[in-house]
Protein backbone atom coordinates (compact mmCIF):
# COMPACT_ATOMS: atom_id res chain seq x y z
CA UNK A 1 0.00 0.00 0.00
CA UNK A 2 1.36 3.39 -1.01
CA UNK A 3 2.61 5.45 1.92
CA UNK A 4 4.11 8.16 -0.29
CA UNK A 5 4.16 9.33 -3.89
CA UNK A 6 6.67 11.19 -6.02
CA UNK A 7 6.20 12.35 -9.59
CA UNK A 8 7.71 14.85 -12.00
CA UNK A 9 6.35 17.39 -14.46
CA UNK A 10 8.55 18.36 -17.39
CA UNK A 11 8.14 19.99 -20.79
CA UNK A 12 8.53 17.80 -23.85
CA UNK A 13 7.76 19.10 -27.33
CA UNK A 14 6.13 22.20 -25.89
CA UNK A 15 3.70 20.13 -23.77
CA UNK A 16 3.79 19.29 -20.07
CA UNK A 17 4.04 15.59 -19.22
CA UNK A 18 3.89 13.84 -15.87
CA UNK A 19 5.55 10.58 -14.80
CA UNK A 20 6.29 8.74 -11.53
CA UNK A 21 9.72 9.61 -10.18
CA UNK A 22 12.44 8.48 -7.81
CA UNK A 23 14.84 11.10 -6.43
CA UNK A 24 18.46 10.42 -5.58
CA UNK A 25 20.33 13.04 -3.54
CA UNK A 26 24.14 12.96 -3.54
CA UNK A 27 26.21 14.82 -0.95
CA UNK A 28 29.93 15.52 -1.18
CA UNK A 29 32.47 14.68 1.48
CA UNK A 30 34.04 17.45 3.51
CA UNK A 31 36.89 19.05 1.58
CA UNK A 32 35.81 17.69 -1.81
CA UNK A 33 35.36 20.07 -4.72
CA UNK A 34 31.64 20.34 -5.52
CA UNK A 35 32.34 21.48 -9.10
CA UNK A 36 34.62 18.52 -9.92
CA UNK A 37 32.30 16.03 -8.20
CA UNK A 38 29.16 17.20 -10.05
CA UNK A 39 30.97 17.00 -13.42
CA UNK A 40 32.16 13.47 -12.61
CA UNK A 41 28.63 12.38 -11.68
CA UNK A 42 27.22 13.74 -14.95
CA UNK A 43 29.90 11.83 -16.89
CA UNK A 44 29.08 8.64 -14.99
CA UNK A 45 25.36 9.06 -15.74
CA UNK A 46 26.10 9.17 -19.45
CA UNK A 47 28.05 5.91 -19.16
CA UNK A 48 25.17 4.22 -17.33
CA UNK A 49 22.61 4.98 -20.05
CA UNK A 50 21.84 1.89 -22.06
CA UNK A 51 23.31 -0.51 -19.50
CA UNK A 52 21.87 0.06 -16.02
CA UNK A 53 19.39 2.75 -17.08
CA UNK A 54 16.85 1.08 -19.42
CA UNK A 55 15.05 2.77 -22.27
CA UNK A 56 11.92 4.70 -21.39
CA UNK A 57 13.48 5.89 -18.14
CA UNK A 58 14.39 9.57 -18.20
CA UNK A 59 17.21 10.74 -15.93
CA UNK A 60 17.16 14.46 -15.14
CA UNK A 61 19.52 16.49 -12.96
CA UNK A 62 17.28 18.94 -11.11
CA UNK A 63 19.68 20.53 -8.59
CA UNK A 64 23.32 20.85 -9.60
CA UNK A 65 24.85 22.83 -6.76
CA UNK A 66 28.29 22.22 -8.24
CA UNK A 67 27.28 24.21 -11.30
CA UNK A 68 25.75 26.89 -9.07
CA UNK A 69 28.94 27.13 -7.00
CA UNK A 70 31.01 27.38 -10.17
CA UNK A 71 28.82 30.20 -11.52
CA UNK A 72 29.05 32.12 -8.24
CA UNK A 73 32.80 31.64 -8.00
CA UNK A 74 33.35 32.77 -11.60
CA UNK A 75 31.11 35.79 -11.06
CA UNK A 76 33.04 36.78 -7.93
CA UNK A 77 36.38 36.25 -9.69
CA UNK A 78 35.17 38.53 -12.47
CA UNK A 79 34.26 41.22 -9.93
CA UNK A 80 37.62 40.70 -8.22
CA UNK A 81 39.40 41.34 -11.52
CA UNK A 82 37.08 44.26 -12.30
CA UNK A 83 37.80 45.85 -8.91
CA UNK A 84 41.55 45.45 -9.46
CA UNK A 85 41.42 46.99 -12.95
CA UNK A 86 39.23 49.85 -11.69
CA UNK A 87 41.64 50.73 -8.88
CA UNK A 88 44.66 50.54 -11.18
CA UNK A 89 42.93 52.78 -13.73
CA UNK A 90 41.93 55.27 -11.02
CA UNK A 91 45.50 55.48 -9.69
CA UNK A 92 46.83 55.83 -13.22
CA UNK A 93 44.48 58.76 -13.80
CA UNK A 94 45.02 60.44 -10.41
CA UNK A 95 48.75 59.84 -9.77
CA UNK A 96 50.53 58.33 -12.79
CA UNK A 97 51.26 55.27 -14.89
CA UNK A 98 54.25 54.24 -12.78
CA UNK A 99 52.19 54.22 -9.59
CA UNK A 100 49.40 52.34 -11.39
CA UNK A 101 51.88 49.69 -12.53
CA UNK A 102 53.11 49.25 -8.96
CA UNK A 103 49.50 48.87 -7.75
CA UNK A 104 48.83 46.30 -10.51
CA UNK A 105 51.60 44.16 -8.99
CA UNK A 106 50.78 44.86 -5.34
CA UNK A 107 47.11 43.76 -5.43
CA UNK A 108 47.62 40.27 -6.99
CA UNK A 109 50.63 39.69 -4.73
CA UNK A 110 48.59 40.50 -1.62
CA UNK A 111 45.66 38.33 -2.79
CA UNK A 112 47.93 35.36 -3.50
CA UNK A 113 49.58 35.68 -0.10
CA UNK A 114 46.12 35.85 1.51
CA UNK A 115 44.96 32.71 -0.32
CA UNK A 116 48.13 30.91 0.77
CA UNK A 117 47.49 31.86 4.40
CA UNK A 118 43.82 30.89 4.06
CA UNK A 119 44.84 27.47 2.76
CA UNK A 120 47.22 26.98 5.69
CA UNK A 121 44.37 27.79 8.10
CA UNK A 122 42.09 25.20 6.47
CA UNK A 123 39.72 27.49 4.56
CA UNK A 124 38.66 26.66 1.02
CA UNK A 125 37.92 28.98 -1.88
CA UNK A 126 34.18 29.50 -1.71
CA UNK A 127 31.67 32.28 -2.16
CA UNK A 128 32.21 33.74 1.30
CA UNK A 129 36.02 33.76 1.08
CA UNK A 130 35.89 35.32 -2.40
CA UNK A 131 33.47 37.93 -1.11
CA UNK A 132 35.94 38.68 1.69
CA UNK A 133 38.68 39.34 -0.89
CA UNK A 134 36.43 41.65 -2.92
CA UNK A 135 35.32 43.38 0.27
CA UNK A 136 38.93 43.91 1.34
CA UNK A 137 40.43 44.85 -2.03
CA UNK A 138 39.51 48.49 -1.51
CA UNK A 139 41.23 48.68 1.87
CA UNK A 140 44.20 46.39 1.20
CA UNK A 141 45.45 48.80 -1.48
CA UNK A 142 45.27 51.76 0.93
CA UNK A 143 48.69 51.09 2.46
CA UNK A 144 50.36 50.81 -0.93
CA UNK A 145 48.67 53.98 -2.20
CA UNK A 146 49.84 55.94 0.85
CA UNK A 147 53.42 54.75 0.32
CA UNK A 148 53.38 55.29 -3.44
CA UNK A 149 51.85 58.77 -3.17
CA UNK A 150 54.31 59.87 -0.49
CA UNK A 151 57.30 58.53 -2.45
CA UNK A 152 56.06 60.41 -5.53
CA UNK A 153 55.73 63.57 -3.39
CA UNK A 154 59.26 63.26 -2.02
CA UNK A 155 60.68 62.64 -5.49
CA UNK A 156 59.00 65.82 -6.71
CA UNK A 157 60.80 67.89 -4.04
CA UNK A 158 63.83 69.95 -5.17
CA UNK A 159 66.59 68.59 -2.95
CA UNK A 160 69.86 66.69 -3.29
CA UNK A 161 68.62 63.31 -2.04
CA UNK A 162 68.89 60.24 -4.21
CA UNK A 163 65.73 58.39 -5.21
CA UNK A 164 66.49 55.56 -2.77
CA UNK A 165 67.06 57.96 0.15
CA UNK A 166 63.91 59.90 -0.71
CA UNK A 167 61.90 56.66 -0.89
CA UNK A 168 63.23 55.52 2.50
CA UNK A 169 62.37 58.90 4.05
CA UNK A 170 58.89 58.79 2.49
CA UNK A 171 58.14 55.31 3.86
CA UNK A 172 59.49 56.21 7.31
CA UNK A 173 57.37 59.38 7.37
CA UNK A 174 54.06 57.57 6.99
CA UNK A 175 55.13 54.21 8.49
CA UNK A 176 53.65 54.58 11.98
CA UNK A 177 50.26 55.97 10.83
CA UNK A 178 50.02 53.14 8.28
CA UNK A 179 50.69 50.54 11.00
CA UNK A 180 47.98 52.05 13.20
CA UNK A 181 45.52 52.21 10.27
CA UNK A 182 46.19 48.57 9.37
CA UNK A 183 45.76 47.33 12.94
CA UNK A 184 42.57 49.39 13.31
CA UNK A 185 40.96 47.56 10.40
CA UNK A 186 42.12 44.19 11.73
CA UNK A 187 40.76 44.93 15.22
CA UNK A 188 37.45 46.01 13.68
CA UNK A 189 37.13 42.79 11.64
CA UNK A 190 38.38 40.12 14.06
CA UNK A 191 35.39 40.20 16.49
CA UNK A 192 33.31 38.74 13.67
CA UNK A 193 35.40 35.58 14.03
CA UNK A 194 33.91 34.94 17.49
CA UNK A 195 30.26 34.96 16.39
CA UNK A 196 28.56 31.85 17.77
CA UNK A 197 25.74 29.71 16.44
CA UNK A 198 25.04 28.99 12.79
CA UNK A 199 26.39 32.34 11.61
CA UNK A 200 29.82 31.68 13.16
CA UNK A 201 31.35 29.19 10.70
CA UNK A 202 29.50 30.86 7.83
CA UNK A 203 31.00 34.31 8.47
CA UNK A 204 34.45 33.11 9.67
CA UNK A 205 36.20 33.40 6.26
CA UNK A 206 35.41 37.13 6.11
CA UNK A 207 37.39 38.29 9.20
CA UNK A 208 40.15 35.70 8.61
CA UNK A 209 40.73 36.50 4.94
CA UNK A 210 40.21 40.27 5.26
CA UNK A 211 42.52 40.51 8.30
CA UNK A 212 45.20 38.41 6.62
CA UNK A 213 44.89 40.57 3.50
CA UNK A 214 45.38 43.72 5.57
CA UNK A 215 48.48 42.38 7.35
CA UNK A 216 50.05 41.19 4.08
CA UNK A 217 49.12 44.46 2.37
CA UNK A 218 51.16 46.37 4.95
CA UNK A 219 54.29 44.28 4.40
CA UNK A 220 53.83 44.46 0.63
CA UNK A 221 53.38 48.24 0.89
CA UNK A 222 56.59 48.82 2.89
CA UNK A 223 58.76 46.24 1.08
CA UNK A 224 57.59 45.58 -2.48
CA UNK A 225 55.91 48.90 -3.36
CA UNK A 226 59.00 51.11 -2.71
CA UNK A 227 61.24 48.62 -4.54
CA UNK A 228 58.92 48.65 -7.56
CA UNK A 229 58.74 52.44 -7.49
CA UNK A 230 62.52 52.60 -7.75
CA UNK A 231 62.59 49.93 -10.47
CA UNK A 232 59.97 51.82 -12.51
CA UNK A 233 61.51 55.25 -11.79
CA UNK A 234 62.63 57.72 -14.44
CA UNK A 235 64.65 60.89 -14.31
CA UNK A 236 63.00 63.90 -12.65
CA UNK A 237 63.27 67.08 -14.75
CA UNK A 238 62.99 70.51 -13.06
CA UNK A 239 61.01 69.28 -10.09
CA UNK A 240 58.49 67.41 -12.21
CA UNK A 241 58.33 63.64 -12.75
CA UNK A 242 57.98 61.87 -16.06
CA UNK A 243 54.20 61.80 -15.89
CA UNK A 244 53.87 65.56 -15.58
CA UNK A 245 52.87 65.74 -11.91
CA UNK A 246 54.41 68.87 -10.41
CA UNK A 247 55.00 69.66 -6.75
CA UNK A 248 51.55 71.19 -6.39
CA UNK A 249 49.89 67.86 -7.24
CA UNK A 250 48.85 68.70 -10.79
CA UNK A 251 45.38 69.74 -11.88
CA UNK A 252 43.69 67.62 -9.22
CA UNK A 253 45.92 69.18 -6.55
CA UNK A 254 45.06 72.70 -7.68
CA UNK A 255 41.33 71.94 -7.68
CA UNK A 256 41.55 70.34 -4.22
CA UNK A 257 43.53 73.30 -2.84
CA UNK A 258 40.87 75.76 -4.00
CA UNK A 259 38.13 73.88 -2.18
CA UNK A 260 40.21 73.14 0.92
CA UNK A 261 41.37 76.73 1.37
CA UNK A 262 37.78 77.97 1.40
CA UNK A 263 37.03 75.62 4.28
CA UNK A 264 40.10 76.09 6.47
CA UNK A 265 41.09 79.71 5.75
CA UNK A 266 39.15 81.00 8.75
CA UNK A 267 38.00 79.52 12.02
CA UNK A 268 34.40 80.45 11.17
CA UNK A 269 34.40 78.61 7.83
CA UNK A 270 36.00 75.53 9.40
CA UNK A 271 33.45 75.48 12.24
CA UNK A 272 30.58 75.93 9.76
CA UNK A 273 31.87 73.04 7.67
CA UNK A 274 32.02 70.77 10.73
CA UNK A 275 28.47 71.74 11.68
CA UNK A 276 27.22 70.87 8.19
CA UNK A 277 29.03 67.52 8.34
CA UNK A 278 27.42 66.78 11.72
CA UNK A 279 23.96 67.72 10.44
CA UNK A 280 24.39 65.56 7.33
CA UNK A 281 25.49 62.64 9.50
CA UNK A 282 22.43 62.96 11.75
CA UNK A 283 20.11 63.16 8.72
CA UNK A 284 21.68 60.03 7.24
CA UNK A 285 21.38 58.13 10.54
CA UNK A 286 17.77 59.26 11.02
CA UNK A 287 16.80 57.34 7.88
CA UNK A 288 17.18 54.13 9.87
CA UNK A 289 15.02 55.46 12.71
CA UNK A 290 12.25 56.71 10.41
CA UNK A 291 12.55 53.56 8.26
CA UNK A 292 13.21 55.62 5.14
CA UNK A 293 15.60 52.91 3.95
CA UNK A 294 15.22 49.14 3.95
CA UNK A 295 17.71 47.36 6.19
CA UNK A 296 18.64 43.78 5.25
CA UNK A 297 21.44 41.50 6.35
CA UNK A 298 21.92 40.01 2.88
CA UNK A 299 20.46 40.94 -0.52
CA UNK A 300 18.03 38.69 -2.39
CA UNK A 301 19.76 35.99 -4.39
CA UNK A 302 18.73 34.91 -7.88
CA UNK A 303 18.43 31.13 -7.62
CA UNK A 304 17.09 28.69 -10.18
CA UNK A 305 14.71 27.00 -7.76
CA UNK A 306 11.68 27.70 -5.59
CA UNK A 307 9.97 25.30 -3.19
CA UNK A 308 6.28 25.11 -2.29
CA UNK A 309 5.51 23.45 1.05
CA UNK A 310 1.96 22.18 1.63
CA UNK A 311 0.62 21.19 5.05
CA UNK A 312 -2.89 19.70 5.09
CA UNK A 313 -4.96 19.06 8.24
CA UNK A 314 -3.76 16.06 10.21
CA UNK A 315 -5.34 12.84 9.07
CA UNK A 316 -5.67 13.93 5.43
CA UNK A 317 -5.34 11.01 3.04
CA UNK A 318 -2.28 10.75 0.80
CA UNK A 319 -4.47 11.08 -2.31
CA UNK A 320 -6.04 14.32 -1.10
CA UNK A 321 -2.60 15.81 -0.46
CA UNK A 322 -1.52 14.69 -3.94
CA UNK A 323 -4.57 16.41 -5.47
CA UNK A 324 -3.62 19.71 -3.82
CA UNK A 325 -0.06 19.31 -5.11
CA UNK A 326 -1.48 18.78 -8.61
CA UNK A 327 -3.41 22.05 -8.25
CA UNK A 328 -0.21 23.80 -7.14
CA UNK A 329 1.65 22.32 -10.12
CA UNK A 330 -1.08 23.51 -12.51
CA UNK A 331 -0.68 27.10 -11.29
CA UNK A 332 3.11 26.85 -11.34
CA UNK A 333 3.11 25.60 -14.94
CA UNK A 334 1.57 28.91 -15.97
CA UNK A 335 4.75 30.75 -14.99
CA UNK A 336 6.93 31.28 -18.08
CA UNK A 337 10.10 30.74 -16.04
CA UNK A 338 9.13 27.20 -14.95
CA UNK A 339 11.17 24.41 -16.55
CA UNK A 340 10.16 21.38 -14.46
CA UNK A 341 8.60 20.38 -11.15
CA UNK A 342 8.88 17.45 -8.74
CA UNK A 343 6.00 16.73 -6.38
CA UNK A 344 6.31 14.70 -3.18
CA UNK A 345 3.27 13.55 -1.23
CA UNK A 346 3.77 11.85 2.12
CA UNK A 347 7.54 12.18 1.94
CA UNK A 348 10.11 14.93 1.92
CA UNK A 349 11.82 16.32 -1.14
CA UNK A 350 15.62 15.95 -1.19
CA UNK A 351 16.55 18.67 1.25
CA UNK A 352 19.34 21.20 0.98
CA UNK A 353 20.98 23.33 3.70
CA UNK A 354 17.73 25.27 4.08
CA UNK A 355 15.71 22.06 4.56
CA UNK A 356 18.27 20.69 6.98
CA UNK A 357 17.84 23.68 9.31
CA UNK A 358 14.06 23.69 8.91
CA UNK A 359 13.87 19.92 9.54
CA UNK A 360 12.18 19.16 6.20
CA UNK A 361 13.58 15.62 6.43
CA UNK A 362 10.89 14.95 9.10
CA UNK A 363 8.10 15.58 6.58
CA UNK A 364 6.92 11.99 6.14
CA UNK A 365 3.19 12.07 6.90
CA UNK A 366 0.37 11.69 4.36
CA UNK A 367 -0.84 15.26 5.01
CA UNK A 368 2.55 16.75 4.06
CA UNK A 369 3.66 17.56 0.53
CA UNK A 370 6.34 19.49 -1.35
CA UNK A 371 6.67 20.83 -4.87
CA UNK A 372 10.20 21.61 -6.04
CA UNK A 373 10.10 24.10 -8.92
CA UNK A 374 13.08 24.36 -11.27
CA UNK A 375 13.38 27.70 -13.02
CA UNK A 376 15.21 28.58 -16.21
CA UNK A 377 18.82 29.76 -15.78
CA UNK A 378 18.97 33.37 -14.65
CA UNK A 379 20.52 34.44 -17.96
CA UNK A 380 17.44 33.16 -19.81
CA UNK A 381 14.75 34.97 -17.80
CA UNK A 382 13.92 38.60 -17.10
CA UNK A 383 12.61 38.16 -13.56
CA UNK A 384 14.64 37.17 -10.52
CA UNK A 385 13.68 34.09 -8.50
CA UNK A 386 12.38 36.41 -5.76
CA UNK A 387 9.99 38.10 -8.20
CA UNK A 388 8.87 34.69 -9.46
CA UNK A 389 8.23 33.58 -5.86
CA UNK A 390 6.15 36.70 -5.17
CA UNK A 391 4.09 36.07 -8.31
CA UNK A 392 3.61 32.41 -7.42
CA UNK A 393 2.50 33.32 -3.90
CA UNK A 394 -0.21 35.60 -5.32
CA UNK A 395 -1.42 32.88 -7.70
CA UNK A 396 -1.58 30.27 -4.91
CA UNK A 397 -3.99 32.48 -2.96
CA UNK A 398 -6.68 31.43 -5.44
CA UNK A 399 -6.53 27.79 -4.29
CA UNK A 400 -9.39 26.63 -2.08
CA UNK A 401 -7.91 24.74 0.85
CA UNK A 402 -9.64 23.01 3.76
CA UNK A 403 -9.59 24.67 7.16
CA UNK A 404 -6.24 24.18 8.83
CA UNK A 405 -4.26 23.78 5.59
CA UNK A 406 -1.39 26.08 4.67
CA UNK A 407 0.88 26.71 1.69
CA UNK A 408 4.32 28.30 1.95
CA UNK A 409 6.53 29.52 -0.88
CA UNK A 410 10.10 28.93 0.29
CA UNK A 411 13.10 30.60 -1.32
CA UNK A 412 16.66 29.39 -0.86
CA UNK A 413 18.28 32.09 1.30
CA UNK A 414 21.56 33.73 0.25
CA UNK A 415 23.02 33.07 3.70
CA UNK A 416 22.44 30.80 6.68
CA UNK A 417 18.74 29.82 6.90
CA UNK A 418 16.48 30.13 9.94
CA UNK A 419 13.42 28.23 11.12
CA UNK A 420 11.24 31.23 10.27
CA UNK A 421 11.84 34.88 9.49
CA UNK A 422 9.61 35.92 12.37
CA UNK A 423 8.78 33.47 15.15
CA UNK A 424 6.61 34.00 18.24
CA UNK A 425 6.64 31.55 21.15
CA UNK A 426 3.71 31.59 23.59
CA UNK A 427 4.00 30.36 27.18
CA UNK A 428 1.03 30.07 29.52
CA UNK A 429 -0.51 28.12 32.40
CA UNK A 430 -2.67 25.81 30.27
CA UNK A 431 -3.32 24.75 26.68
CA UNK A 432 -6.55 26.77 26.26
CA UNK A 433 -4.90 30.03 27.33
CA UNK A 434 -1.92 29.44 25.09
CA UNK A 435 -4.13 28.63 22.12
CA UNK A 436 -6.37 31.69 22.58
CA UNK A 437 -3.31 33.93 22.82
CA UNK A 438 -1.79 32.29 19.76
CA UNK A 439 -4.99 32.83 17.73
CA UNK A 440 -4.99 36.54 18.56
CA UNK A 441 -1.29 36.81 17.77
CA UNK A 442 -1.83 35.03 14.45
CA UNK A 443 -4.50 37.59 13.53
CA UNK A 444 -2.02 40.39 14.28
CA UNK A 445 0.60 38.72 12.07
CA UNK A 446 -1.87 38.39 9.20
CA UNK A 447 -2.87 42.05 9.52
CA UNK A 448 0.69 43.17 8.67
CA UNK A 449 0.92 43.47 4.86
CA UNK A 450 4.56 42.40 4.51
CA UNK A 451 4.24 39.25 6.65
CA UNK A 452 3.39 36.25 4.47
CA UNK A 453 2.81 32.52 4.87
CA UNK A 454 1.64 32.72 8.50
CA UNK A 455 1.32 29.30 10.13
CA UNK A 456 0.96 27.83 13.60
CA UNK A 457 1.96 24.64 15.37
CA UNK A 458 -1.37 23.81 17.00
CA UNK A 459 -1.94 20.41 15.49
CA UNK A 460 -5.19 18.48 15.79
CA UNK A 461 -5.71 14.93 17.02
CA UNK A 462 -5.85 12.46 14.17
CA UNK A 463 -9.29 10.92 13.60
CA UNK A 464 -9.47 7.36 14.92
CA UNK A 465 -11.56 4.49 13.62
CA UNK A 466 -12.50 2.13 16.44
CA UNK A 467 -13.86 -1.30 15.44
CA UNK A 468 -16.09 -2.87 18.09
CA UNK A 469 -16.99 -6.50 17.32
CA UNK A 470 -20.53 -7.63 18.03
CA UNK A 471 -20.33 -10.20 20.79
CA UNK A 472 -23.22 -12.38 19.63
CA UNK A 473 -21.90 -12.56 16.05
CA UNK A 474 -18.41 -13.68 16.98
CA UNK A 475 -19.84 -16.24 19.41
CA UNK A 476 -22.03 -17.58 16.60
CA UNK A 477 -18.96 -18.14 14.41
CA UNK A 478 -16.91 -19.50 17.27
CA UNK A 479 -14.29 -16.73 17.05
CA UNK A 480 -12.48 -14.62 19.64
CA UNK A 481 -11.78 -10.88 19.61
CA UNK A 482 -8.06 -11.61 19.37
CA UNK A 483 -8.56 -13.62 16.18
CA UNK A 484 -10.54 -10.77 14.61
CA UNK A 485 -7.99 -8.14 15.66
CA UNK A 486 -5.11 -10.25 14.29
CA UNK A 487 -6.97 -10.73 10.99
CA UNK A 488 -7.61 -6.99 10.64
CA UNK A 489 -3.98 -6.28 11.52
CA UNK A 490 -2.79 -8.71 8.85
CA UNK A 491 -5.17 -7.16 6.31
CA UNK A 492 -4.42 -3.49 7.00
CA UNK A 493 -0.87 -3.79 8.30
CA UNK A 494 2.35 -5.18 6.86
CA UNK A 495 2.37 -8.63 8.44
CA UNK A 496 3.96 -11.30 6.24
CA UNK A 497 1.78 -14.43 6.07
CA UNK A 498 4.05 -16.48 3.80
CA UNK A 499 6.68 -16.57 1.03
CA UNK A 500 6.47 -17.55 -2.63
CA UNK A 501 9.57 -19.34 -3.96
CA UNK A 502 10.82 -18.19 -7.37
CA UNK A 503 13.54 -20.76 -8.05
CA UNK A 504 16.94 -20.23 -9.66
CA UNK A 505 18.37 -19.25 -6.29
CA UNK A 506 16.38 -15.99 -6.25
CA UNK A 507 15.03 -14.48 -3.04
CA UNK A 508 11.44 -15.58 -2.32
CA UNK A 509 8.70 -12.98 -2.54
CA UNK A 510 6.84 -12.16 0.71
Amino acid sequence: EDQSRAWRWAKSGGKWNSAPAVSLAIAKRSGANAVVLSDSILERLELLKGSLIPGGVDVAVTRNYGETANEKANELLFHLALATVSIVALIGFAIGWREAAVTAVVIPTTILLTMFASNLMGFTINRVSLFALIFSIGILVDDAIVMIENIARHWAMKDDRSRIDAAVDAVAEVGNPTIVATLTVVVALLPMLFVSGLMGPYMAPIPVNASAAMVFSFFVAVVIAPWLMIRFARKVIDGEDSHGHAEDGGKLGVAYAKVAHRIIDTRKSARLFLIWVGVATLVACSMFYFKAVTVKLLPFDNKSEVQVVVDMPEGTALENTARVLEDVAALTRALPETVSMEAYSGTSAPFNFNGLVRHYFLRARPEMGDVMVTLAPKDERDRSSHDVALDLREKLKALKLPVGASIKVVETPPGPPVMATLLAEIYGPDADTRRKTAVELEKIFKSVPYIVDVDNSFGDPRPKLRLVPERDRIDYYGLSERQINDSIGALLGSQTVGYVPRGDGRTPLP
